[in-house]
């Protein structure tokens, strides 16, 4: 009897070890298969967490200051680009037109009493000139009148001393050579008034010519003017500059904006991609062309396909607002990360679903 009991005292130890060594042994091959795999993965890839979905983000900035009159947006709401998101008070802006297009024709008025001064000078000296020539040959013939009358005068003056005319006579010839004398001088003097009348009337006309350019370059400026109050004006219409999906809109009707003021936010959900910052010891194995797959903690348990499209010229920490200086104080050396830009590819429906900002998984395939 007690040699039965020592027997199944004996059994029972042997039992609870031999189903210990049983389970170790398991424990031990499936650790080994499992630490096996992860080296061998390792050994294939690169992988990280610290990745987000990254998109465009279109910042809405008007152009000019003024006051809201109407927002047409809400939060969240998809637009087309050039839809109208704000309306600004434009009736400043159009006041300036108005006067900016009649200051164009005024400038068009005086061009064209400027061109008119000028056909008048030029008329005028068409007419002087002829004036001139007109004094000219009467001059001539009034030089032809002294000659004769002078002739005459000295014919009489020999004939008086012989006593063959009288007094009378001469006195008439000395006369007429002095009338003629004198009508010459008056022609002469004319004629030199009309020179300095033609020479008046060029100066004038080459002032008139000054003024006609100085009109048409008036007028290139008003129209300058007149097409910086229209683009001032279509400034007033602040559209979407790209598709995508407002967000953010912190502005109401009666709020006064500046010129280059940020409003809100127009996220473009056409054209997204992954930031995924791999540690600088992971870099070496990586090509711009490597599949990647991605998982995102919003979809668990789909793998979305991916490829490396670039890396960043520098890590991170050279882009912060405050970049480390290692040449200065105490240097604690830390492993920096590299920016790497992956896309993904479009054939994936569930790739529209994606915001910016996700937190992602990426896992590149070395091979």
């Amino acid at each position: 009897m007690a040699t039965t009991q020592q027997t199944g005292a004996e059994a029972a130890p042997k039992k609870k070890s031999r189903g210990f060594l049983i389970v170790l042994i398991i424990l031990v091959i499936v650790g080994g298969a499992f630490g096996i795999s992860k080296y061998l993965h390792a050994k294939h890839h690169e992988e990280t967490d610290d990745a987000q979905v990254e998109a465009n983000i279109n910042p809405v900035i008007p152009k000019i200051s003024g006051y809201v009159t109407e927002v047409r947006v809400k939060d969240n709401q998809p637009v087309k680009k050039g839809d109208t998101l704000l309306l600004l008070d434009d009736r400043d802006l159009k006041l300036k037109l108005d006067q900016a297009e009649a200051a164009l024709g005024t400038a068009k008025s005086n061009l064209t009493s400027a061109r008119a001064t000028s056909q008048a000078a030029v008329a005028n000296i068409g007419t002087s000139a002829a004036a001139i020539k007109a004094a000219d040959a009467q001059i001539e013939a009034a030089k032809v009148s002294v000659w004769q009358a002078t002739q005459d005068y000295n014919r009489y003056a020999n004939l008086i001393k012989d006593h063959s005319i009288t007094l009378q006579q001469f006195e008439g010839a000395q006369a007429a050579k002095e009338k003629a004398e004198k009508q010459l001088q008056v022609l002469q003097e004319q004629r030199n008034q009309a020179a300095r009348a033609t020479n008046a009337v060029s100066t004038q006309s080459n002032a008139t010519g000054t003024q006609v350019n100085v009109a048409s370059s008036t007028i290139k400026q008003r129209l300058v003017d007149v097409e910086d109050a229209k683009l001032n004006l279509s400034y007033t219409v602040v559209t979407a500059p790209a598709d995508g999906i407002t967000s953010k809109i912190n502005v109401q009707a009666g709020q006064y904006l500046q010129a280059g003021q940020a409003t809100f936010s127009v996220i473009q959900d056409n054209d997204i991609w992954v930031v995924a910052n791999f540690k600088e010891t992971q870099f070496h194995d990586l090509r711009i062309g490597q599949k990647v797959t991605i998982n995102v903690d919003a979809f668990p348990g789909h793998d979305f396909d991916a490829t490396v499209t670039s890396f960043s010229p520098a890590t991170g920490a050279r882009f912060a607002l405050l970049p480390p200086d290692n040449a200065s104080g105490n240097f604690v050396k830390v492993v920096q990360r590299l920016p790497v830009k992956i896309e993904f590819n479009k054939q994936d429906s569930l790739v529209k679903q994606l915001k910016a900002g996700m937190n992602v998984n990426v896992d590149v395939h070395l091979d």
